[in-house]
Order: C-alpha cells, then sequence, then structure tokens
C-alpha cells in the first residue's frame, strides 16, 4: 500500500480572493475538506509541508492523514490548482476516505525482470504504453505501485493488464477489454534489416514466377 504521511490542517473562514491573496503570502494554501457523512470544511495548510508530500508521493494516488481538530483524517488530494505563471500552488480539494469506500486513482506501473527478458537481452526496446494505470482500490489499501514482470518476454511480445497482478480488491476500471501496458519492440536497424529481407524475398519470388504471355514456337515447318 501507499505510505501514509501526516499533514498539519488548521479550520478557516471562507473569504474573499484579498484575504486568499494574504494567507498564501504567509505560505498557508487554502484548502477544502469534503466527503463522507460529514460537511465540507475550509481548512488552511503549510505550502512547505504540501511540498514536501508532494515530494515524497503521488499526490493523485497516494492518501495522506490530515490532523485537524485533534483528529486524524485519512484523505486523498483529488484536486490541486496550480498558478499558471508561477507554478505554485494555490488550492487543493481533499477527499475524506473511509473504510469500506472504494475511489479510482491512477497508479504507477514498475517494470521488473528486465536481466531475465530474451526480448531486451537481443536489442529489443521496450514501448511503455501505459506508465500508469486507473485503478478501482479499497480507499484504506491504495497500492503505491503495481509490477509487471518482463521474465522471460520476447520481442513481439506484448504485457497485457491481465498479466499483473493486482492487489486483493483491486480492479482495473476499464473491464471489458485486456489492454496492453507495454510491448517489446526491434531496435530500429533490426527492423530495418528485416524489412529489407523481406523485401528481397519478394523480389526473388517475382522473378521466379512464371512468365505469362511469353513468345511460343510454331509446331509446323
Amino acid at each position: 500500500m501507499s505510505k501514509v504521511l501526516t499533514l498539519t490542517a488548521q479550520s478557516r473562514q471562507p473569504s474573499g480572493k484579498g484575504a486568499l491573496s494574504a494567507l498564501r503570502r504567509e505560505g498557508q494554501i487554502p484548502a477544502i475538506l469534503y466527503g463522507g457523512s460529514e460537511d465540507a470544511e475550509p481548512i488552511q495548510i503549510s505550502a512547505m509541508d504540501f511540498a514536501r508530500l508532494a515530494r515524497a508521493q503521488d499526490m493523485k494516488s497516494a492518501s495522506c492523514a490530515i490532523k485537524l481538530h485533534g483528529k486524524t483524517i485519512r484523505a486523498i488530494a483529488r484536486e490541486t490548482q496550480r498558478d499558471p505563471v508561477q507554478g505554485g500552488v494555490r488550492h487543493v480539494d481533499f477527499l475524506r476516505l473511509a473504510k469500506g469506500d472504494f475511489l479510482a486513482v491512477e497508479v504507477a506501473v514498475r517494470f521488473t525482470g528486465e536481466e531475465d527478458c530474451p526480448g531486451l537481452r537481443r536489442g529489443g526496446v521496450l514501448n511503455v504504453v501505459r506508465h500508469k494505470v486507473e485503478l478501482r482500490c479499497p480507499a484504506d489499501a491504495i497500492p503505491e505501485e503495481i509490477v509487471a514482470d518482463l521474465t522471460g518476454c520476447d520481442i513481439g511480445d506484448s504485457v497485457h493488464i491481465s498479466g499483473i497482478a493486482l492487489p486483493e480488491g483491486v480492479k482495473p476500471t476499464i473491464g471489458d477489454r485486456d489492454f496492453t501496458v507495454a510491448t517489446l519492440v526491434a531496435p530500429a536497424a533490426l527492423r530495418g534489416a528485416e524489412a529489407a529481407e523481406e523485401e528481397a524475398e519478394e523480389a526473388e519470388a517475382e522473378e521466379d514466377a512464371p512468365q505469362e504471355g511469353g513468345d511460343s514456337q510454331d509446331g509446323d515447318n
């Protein structure tokens, strides 16, 4: 499961743009905590603390523990608004998590078994189709990553979602097809040589084929 890091928050009163700008200048980020059986609550968090969490984990797929009113609340950052010019975080929407809840999150794919992959040893290239996969996960058991094993894969093989072991209770949100996560493709030089060889074989086959409409000799002298 994803590591749970702690974030300290304080309540705040809904306010206008001027007050929010002042809050940001003080190194705070205005946020909202919503979901579950409780009302949405405006909060503020330290910009430095949030940046620390963002460096440590993917905020869109990892949960955090928010300390508020003497309680610890499990939550996940569902939306982060950034300044279009400076890039700093302007607002965060946190969704409360409760045991028994399910939610869709994007989880990173990690590849292993490269040393036991014939395709890579032959010079093949791993073409990653999906660096992340959207999964439906229990709120209290969000995986930090899923692992795709390349052991035994050769050039031309594909890694499908069905070939990746998912934790109990976790399923892909795409359920109507066995989608591709990665493929092993030949390097450009090998593809060029194979294409040239195919062209040569086709040309040779054309030369060996019987010609229609050729000259014929008359049997009468």
